[in-house]
């Protein structure tokens, strides 16, 4: 039960404090704010949630984009967002991910996960467009036909999206890409698309991970989980086109889509661009391609190493591409 008398020291401890004999380490150099609207997390002394309220854990917000605006770019802010909180947004401006070095936590499991919903507006999404940005723990969910991206990255480096998951809410009702970068060269280095989980039941169009619309360094997409319908020549994870993908990761996906042809587009990745450098290694992937059978586009010049894939039903995959033969 909180404790009304419980000791706050908003200015931190200079030295560390110990307690009992246990160190206690402050891990963030900037405020705290909690979120959260669900009914069922209001306990005994503790208020409703209201934009009007201080942003404490016994006095949340009610939205996200409200707390974002509270945060001070830079300083380390952290967001909490409590279990059951859910949002629902039907165009491009209702939450901006616009303050700098913002980590956002979502709390809860399964469908207590903070929940954000796109729905009445293809172009509904979270623009990002500061660096620093993270977000982990929520679930997103796209309930109109074709959404355009989760995430809209303009000038957005290093921006961080790690355990989260996302659903379609049937075949018609889905997203097109999660993240998508915009044409500016570079302005979505150090992206990070790590541990997530993306069920896509997309038919009318395909879900791909990540679009790159321009050049992009250090992008870092691992440990990812993906179901999704059968779209012919489209990518999963990366579609990249003719720009160039430098320092790159791609290591220890799991995708399973059922298209019958990956000639053009790759089950993993697609591009074309023969500057690209990075690695892709330690992928597991599933299609019903049995002639194609293509990771990415050939001629992309990047390093694979130990990418599994199968092409045919009840089989386990074999090694693509082929593992190197040159033993001179």
């Amino acid at each position: 039960m909180f404790n009304a008398t419980m000791s706050n020291y908003p200015g931190g401890f200079k030295n560390g404090v110990m307690i009992r004999g246990m160190p206690l380490v402050q891990t963030h150099p900037g405020k705290v704010f909690w979120v959260g609207n669900a009914a069922a997390t209001v306990l005994t002394g503790q208020r409703a949630a209201s934009d009007g309220n201080q942003g404490s854990f016994n006095d949340p917000f009610s939205t996200l984009d409200y707390a974002i605006n509270q945060c001070v770019a830079s300083r380390g802010d952290v967001i909490m967002i409590k279990p059951g909180h859910a949002e629902t947004f039907s165009n491009a401006t209702s939450l901006d991910f616009d303050k700098a070095g913002v980590a956002i936590i979502g709390l809860g499991l399964g469908s207590l996960r903070p929940t954000f919903t796109f729905d009445t507006a293809a172009a509904a999404t979270i623009d990002v467009t500061v660096a620093n940005v993270s977000i982990q723990g929520c679930l997103f969910v796209a309930n109109f036909a074709d959404v355009a991206s989760c995430f809209t990255l303009t000038t957005a480096k290093d921006f961080t999206v790690e355990y989260c998951e996302f659903r379609d809410t049937s075949a018609s009702l889905n997203f097109i890409n999660i993240v998508d970068t915009n044409a500016t060269a570079n302005a979505a280095d150090g992206l990070y698309f790590c541990h997530n989980r993306i069920l896509s039941s997309g038919t009318t169009a395909a879900t791909t991970a990540i679009e790159v619309d321009a050049a992009i360094s250090r992008m870092t997409v691992n440990d990812n989980f993906y179901v999704g319908a059968a779209i012919s020549n489209t990518p999963a994870l990366i579609e990249a086109a003719t720009f160039d993908m430098t320092n790159l990761e791609v290591a220890r996906n799991i995708v399973y889509r059922p298209n019958t042809d990956t000639a053009t587009g790759g089950i993993l990745l697609e591009g074309s661009t023969t500057a690209s450098t990075g690695m892709v290694y330690g992928n597991h992937c599933k299609t019903l391609d049995v002639a194609g059978m293509l990771i990415m586009t050939t001629g992309s010049v990047l390093g694979f190493h130990e990418n599994y894939l199968s092409g045919t039903a009840d089989t386990s995959g074999i090694i693509i591409p082929a593992a190197d033969s040159d033993a001179s």
